[in-house]
């Protein structure tokens, strides 16, 4: 009797475990059920099909790795419990419209690694509840309007690795929940910037892989509650307008992989909130001085695996909360205290991957280097050849003033140069200088400008000053700025240029570049083009007779004419008489009427 008693209880009990049914056929043949969990997983079981015979309280379907090639109209109407759907990994390449119809409960839809190639309006009709859909790794080629507007909970899109062509301006209509997007790999050629402005709610925007060349201004409009975007591996991306970012309140920006050639600080500026900045593998040479300050919360910087050959004085000031930075794999050789607002505050640096020269410029990091946290990467000298390929961290305290050190910058030859010369004349200027590192060489003009590379006063690469075609206004006092980690040095230099006699030759600058022209050709053609008419009085009377003459002749032809017309005038006829004999008013034959006569006038 006991024995009798137990059997049946763990009959009903296992009765109870599928939903008491059993006999309905709660589980298809292939699948395995896990009634305590309410899951059924079908996948990789060779179906061709949407299997059915699920129990009703199913929570959650598993039709993944299957062959199923088309979801009919209201599929799965009858799961009213369905939170989670994965028809992944599949041939699907129709989807009929209200194919989801009826699973008001359902949370997660994946979608992924199928032949989609469109989303006809209405495939997800019913699915209010929806959290989280997957349709990455598809062949779809256009979103169309309202493809999602019942969505209205849809909080994650994965829309990668399509082959998305075109998202048309109210594709994302209805999706006022969204906060997450993936667009990942695709087609297409621009921002969607009507359609992503539907998205006021999304929080994080994913961009991968795209061909698109340029950030236009405004191509993220609308987009206020934006915090995180991501735009990497597109390698024709290399304008970002001053713009293109306006209006978004970011926390992070990740700018990767792209064709950078310089830190797109008029974009960035107005990002107030931003905290974390990546830019790394961008072929970036230079982070210049004084251009961060307005990024007042910036954290880290990661510009890793560019073509980084200085940081300038002054890069990070202003920004109080910088705690890390990551410049490895670039050409650095050196990084100055004095590109940092405190180095108190920094916690992180990453400088591995660069041929530091270990001079007096690198002293204050290798002195820091037990509470600096190089993040398991310690830096490694690579130049003078004494301390070669040496860490950071082998460096005791007492050789670092032997060893780090640097020579001041000054002029080699500082012997006076002054230069009296005529108009026209050039002039060089030498400034040589040594120190360790090797210093750098500035010109300033006699107006207290720096003199640049370029124009008819310029520097040479090997610090020269050159005046090319003196003026007098040249004349005056010009300065050599030479300075390296260790120090300064200056020169000064005198230009007197004498203005030349007005028959001296002297060059004077054409579209065609400098050529020479003596003052008495110039003077004889300004006294050219000042002369009012092209020809002297002679000529001008000769033709103003041979005008009248014509005239005169013109007007007696006219004359001769006129007189022959009129005396041929009495000969013409102005009227003429013409007889008439009118037709019998009857048919046949007949007597002849009585003719008659008019006369008509000639014109």
């Amino acid at each position: 009797m006991f024995v009798e008693s137990v059997v049946r209880w763990g009959t009903w009990s296992i009765l109870l475990q599928f939903g008491l049914g059993v006999s309905a056929g709660v589980c298809p043949s292939r699948c395995v059920c896990r009634p305590e969990a309410k899951e059924v997983s079908c996948s990789g079981k060779h179906f061709l099909s949407v299997p059915e015979g699920f129990s009703s309280d199913a929570r959650r379907l598993d039709f993944s790795h299957n062959k199923i090639k088309t979801v009919s109209r209201r599929q799965f109407s009858g799961l009213t419990q369905l939170q989670d759907l994965d028809l992944s990994d599949n041939i699907i390449s129709m989807i009929e419209v209200e194919a989801f119809q009826g699973l008001q409960n359902l949370r997660t839809l994946r979608l992924k690694n199928n032949r989609l190639k469109i989303i006809p309006v209405g495939v997800f009709s019913g699915l209010s509840s929806l959290r989280f859909l997957d349709l990455s790794q598809n062949e779809i080629l256009v979103f169309l309007d309202y493809t999602f507007k019942e969505m209205v909970n849809l909080q994650m899109l994965e829309a990668g690795e399509n082959d998305l062509v075109f998202i048309s301006q109210r594709a994302f209509y209805g999706l006022q929940n969204l906060q997450e997007l993936n667009i990942d790999r695709s087609n297409l050629t621009a921002i969607p910037t009507e359609a992503l402005s539907q998205l006021q709610s999304l929080t994080h925007l994913q961009m991968l892989r795209l061909t698109i060349t340029a950030l236009p201004n405004n191509a993220f409009r609308r987009l206020h509650r934006l915090r995180s975007l991501l735009i990497a591996n597109w390698p024709a991306l290399d304008t970002i307008a001053s713009n293109s970012l306006i209006g978004l309140n970011l926390t992070s920006l990740v700018i990767t992989s792209c064709n950078l050639s310089a830190v797109p600080y008029s974009a960035i500026r107005q990002l107030a909130y931003l905290r974390f900045l990546d830019l790394s593998y961008n072929p970036i040479t230079v982070i210049q001085g004084n251009l961060l300050g307005d990024l007042l919360r910036l954290q880290e910087l990661h510009l890793v695996g560019g073509s980084l050959l200085r940081i300038e004085p002054g890069a990070f000031r202003g920004l109080v909360h910088f705690r890390m930075l990551n410049v490895t794999s670039n050409q650095l050789s050196s990084l100055e205290e004095s590109v940092f607002h405190s180095v108190g505050n920094l916690q992180v640096l990453r400088l591995d991957g660069n041929p530091l020269a270990c001079d007096c410029r690198l002293l204050w990091v290798v002195r820091r280097r037990l509470r600096l946290n190089f993040d398991g990467h310690q830096p490694t000298c690579f130049s003078p050849d004494a301390v070669r390929l040496r860490k950071f961290k082998d460096f005791s305290e007492k050789e670092l003033p032997r060893l780090f050190t640097c020579r001041p910058a000054r002029i080699l030859d500082r012997r006076p140069q002054e230069a009296r010369v005529e108009e026209g004349t050039t002039v060089l200027f030498s400034c040589k200088a040594d120190g360790d590192p090797l210093p750098s060489i500035t010109w300033i003009s006699s107006n207290k400008k720096v003199v640049s590379p370029t124009g008819r006063v310029r520097v040479l690469h090997n610090g020269t000053l050159e005046v090319r075609f003196a003026q007098v206004q040249d004349s005056g006092t010009y300065q050599c700025l030479v300075g390296n980690a260790a120090g300064n040095d200056s020169l000064n230099v005198g230009l007197h240029v004498k203005g030349l006699p007005r028959n001296r030759t002297i060059p004077f600058y054409s579209d065609e570049g400098w050529v020479e022209s003596s003052n008495t050709q110039a003077a004889n053609s300004s006294a050219q083009m000042a002369k009012p008419y092209p020809f002297d009085a002679k000529t001008l009377i000769i033709a103003t007779t041979m005008g009248f003459l014509s005239f005169l002749s013109s007007v007696a032809i006219c004359f001769v004419f006129m007189f022959f017309w009129s005396q041929s005038k009495g000969q013409i006829k102005h009227t003429a008489t013409i007889d008439f004999v009118p037709r019998s008013s009857m048919g046949g034959g007949g007597g002849e009427g009585d003719g008659g006569r008019f006369t008509m006038k000639l014109i």
